[in-house]
């Protein structure tokens, strides 16, 4: 199948409606498709949220202003789809539960598109594992600390990032390696990647 196809076809994927029907939310799936050939670096993320989820445009929240200067990049940059794909763990805001919570990203999403996905984007240099879902998925570890902690492990064509969600500034605080060590390699590796 073509890139163009598996893009509409993802479009227009509908295998949770009603999983995302009967959450608090209620929603209907709107994937985010955010990805086109000759892309050289792959964000492989967890799922939309809310703010996404309207405006149609992946980290559009203080998550991405978080990810950006992580990576080193401008906005450009970042949302060049022929530089940079984002293929998260679900194309959809999974939702949230009656406690207003995030809800997982449906497993059924990463088995259905990700690996036609990742076979049409062969000139992918790097990928960034951000959180837990994407880590399991493509390394099978459970424990992200452990994770991103043993990121040489997986260098140069992976590197293992936390969430950049404000709910982590205490897990920076805590690992001050991370901002030390890792995002100097980092920041290196994309300029790499995207040249």
């Amino acid at each position: 199948m073509s890139l163009e196809a598996l893009k509409s076809d993802l479009a227009s994927c509908t295998i949770c409606a009603d999983r995302f029907a009967a959450t608090h939310t209620g929603h209907a799936p709107r994937p985010v498709v955010w990805f086109d050939r000759g892309a050289r670096l792959l964000i492989a993320g967890q799922a939309p949220g809310a703010r996404v989820h309207e405006s149609g445009q992946p980290f559009t929240d203080p998550s991405g202003d978080r990810l950006r200067d992580w990576m080193g990049v401008d906005e450009a940059t970042f949302y060049d789809r022929t530089r940079v794909a984002i293929l998260p763990m679900a194309f959809c805001f999974p939702g949230y539960d009656a406690k207003g919570s995030d809800l997982p990203p449906p497993p059924v999403c990463a088995q259905t598109w990700r690996a036609p996905l990742l076979d049409a984007l062969p000139e992918i240099k790097l990928t960034l594992l951000i959180g837990g879902y994407a880590q399991k998925f493509h390394l099978g570890t459970r424990n992200v600390t452990e994770t991103v902690a043993a990121w040489r492990d997986h260098a140069p064509g992976i590197i293992p990032l936390p969430h950049p969600s404000w709910r982590n500034t205490a897990w920076l605080k805590r690992n001050p390696w991370f901002e030390a060590e890792l995002l100097p390699v980092l920041r290196a590796r994309v300029q790499e990647a995207l040249t």
